[in-house]
């Protein structure tokens, strides 16, 4: 959750949208929520738009964690993924890699 704030564009997300990139319901949301928040790692922000909305925000904590959790997992697959490849496979796949992208562009 705390990787998922992190890469939010202003480091905050509402609870439903958490819950939707999590695959997880909201009463899940509010405990994961809960126990973050007393850690010191989120905070709750009401929206300046809209008293109803309530954004999860990362803390200055929050956010070195997930920096670190997010680094160690990336070096995790890439040890995973990477690793058993020369430098030329790698830039090989990446070449036939790159044939996806317009296969996933959406319909304009």
């Amino acid at each position: 959750m705390l990787v998922q704030l992190l890469l939010a564009g202003d480091e905050r997300l509402r609870r439903v949208d958490l819950a939707d990139r999590l695959l997880i319901t909201q009463g899940g949301i509010t405990r994961l929520l809960a126990g973050l928040e007393e850690r010191g790692l989120v905070s709750r922000q009401t929206s300046a738009e809209d008293r109803r909305v309530v954004y999860t925000e990362l803390t200055e904590d929050g956010r070195e964690l997930a920096k670190a959790a997010r680094r160690d997992h990336l070096a995790e697959v890439e040890a995973l993924f990477a690793a058993p490849f020369s430098a030329g496979e790698l830039d090989r796949l990446a070449e036939l890699l790159e044939r996806l992208a317009p296969a996933r562009a959406p319909d304009a």
